[in-house]
């Protein structure tokens, strides 16, 4: 089972655009130490570099450096953020959340969590889609399937999740093109 999220940077970055087309230079927060993050810098600086934008690496694998990388991200007065798809930040979501709010930058996430944490907006994989696949073939392996015999699964469909109050307390405004291709708005 895979969950792609890191190939997903690309897009967030395209949604972050359209969000905010003004934008000149977006901070990328991503944790250094993640074995994920080699390939997600790749794409996501091609990506970048393919809209004419310009990105600026943030690197984060502790609570202190996430700290100092919000600190930086002031200092460099970045037009938006997309944070990386390491787990590290998904259990520090309302953190990272907060200190988003506070850097008034528009910024998108990787997965559902964070606009349920009064994030912005994200784009992703549902994980419990992907873990109830998960579960269904643990059942099977279960009634005796071979593990080797059963096609990696990815997901088929991605989520993009905006969280109304949020924009609403940034003071952002959602385009309409954007809100319409939405799957679901918090209210």
């Amino acid at each position: 089972m895979t969950l792609m999220s890191t190939p997903l940077g690309q897009k967030r970055l395209e949604l972050l655009r359209e969000l905010a087309p003004k934008a000149t230079m977006i901070a990328f927060l991503v944790n250094p130490v993640s074995p994920d993050a080699v390939p997600e810098i790749r794409d996501v600086q091609a990506a970048a570099r393919a809209i004419g934008l310009e990105l600026r690496m943030f690197n984060a694998a502790t609570v202190p450096q996430i700290d100092a990388a919000f600190a930086d991200m002031a200092v460099a007065h970045v037009d938006g953020l997309l944070v990386g798809t390491d787990p590290f930040f998904v259990l520090r979501r309302q953190e990272i959340v907060a200190r988003a709010g506070r850097l008034k930058v528009p910024a998108i996430y990787p997965f559902r969590d964070f606009p349920e944490s009064g994030g912005l907006i994200s784009y992703g994989t549902n994980i419990a889609n992907s873990y109830r696949q998960a579960g269904i073939y643990a059942g099977r392996i279960l009634k005796g399937a071979k593990p080797a015999d059963l096609p990696v699964m990815q997901p088929t469909a991605f989520e993009l999740v905006i969280n109304l109050k949020a924009t609403k307390a940034s003071g952002f405004e959602i385009p309409p093109t954007l809100h319409a291709r939405s799957d679901e708005v918090i209210e």
